[in-house]
């Protein structure tokens, strides 16, 4: 199972293997606080896509069509992301974006799900 939650969310056992999937590490949180098994940037949004987004709820639905578009070119962070799965069986995507329904998990969530 992959599943996703704000970094900032308390870790759980539920968590199982926890994959950061910014490319920044989030503000003002440690390394030891956030309990991350892996920091995956190459499956985070690239820098000019990230600037141009904003968080923009507006621009959502242009942000998740470039996004994924972007992940397609991404084959291997995408595998490794579903290896991980298969070997420690939940898998949860961290990221830091305030709102969880227009977040860079939630496409990615969207395709690792197809």
């Amino acid at each position: 199972m992959i599943q996703a939650k704000r970094v900032y969310e308390a870790p759980a056992a539920k968590d199982g293997y926890r994959v950061l999937i910014d490319r920044l590490w989030p503000r003002g949180l440690s390394k030891a606080s956030a309990k991350v098994d892996l920091w995956l940037k190459d499956a985070a949004v690239s820098d000019e896509l990230r600037r141009w987004y904003g968080h923009d709820p507006a621009r959502w639905p242009e942000f998740r069509k470039r996004f994924l578009s972007e992940l397609k070119k991404k084959p291997a962070a995408l595998s490794m992301i579903k290896k991980l799965e298969a070997e420690h069986g939940t898998v949860t995507l961290l990221f830091g974006a305030k709102d969880a329904r227009r977040s860079n998990a939630t496409v990615l969530l969207e395709l690792l799900n197809k």
